[in-house]
């Protein structure tokens, strides 16, 4: 059974950085495309960035140059590199992993995923 684990979330100031892990157990990245999702208070979850199991990396337009999804394999581990962040990144941050395995690319749509972690608050506040 998948498992899967946020850390690294916090305080940061406006202008900030924010790495954020998400670790894999159950089954290697291989096979697994992960996607990083987010929910401020009174909003719907959104879709940030997806990492597919072939290593294609997918973003949201808000976050397209400030954010990078990237894989360390052998840690089995997904991060979320988030530079220069504005209040409006405020949420909590959960990974999940696709449904479907060895996908070329993906796409963050909530309902495409099946496996959730507990999510990470991100609070960029000065």
């Amino acid at each position: 059974q998948l498992r899967l684990v946020e850390s690294g979330g916090g305080l940061v100031q406006p202008g900030g950085s924010l790495r954020l892990s998400c670790a894999v157990s159950g089954r290697t990245l291989d096979y697994l495309s992960i996607a990083w999702f987010r929910q401020a208070p009174g909003k719907e979850r959104e879709g940030v960035s997806c990492i597919s199991s072939s290593g294609s990396t997918n973003y949201v337009d808000s976050v397209k140059g400030r954010f990078t999804i990237s894989r360390d394999r052998a840690k089995n581990t997904v991060y979320l590199e988030m530079n220069s962040l504005k209040p409006e990144d405020t949420a909590l941050y959960y990974c999940a992993a696709h449904r479907l395995l060895l996908l070329r690319s993906c796409v963050p749509t909530a309902a495409d995923f099946g496996s959730w972690g507990q999510g990470t608050q991100v609070t960029v506040s000065s």
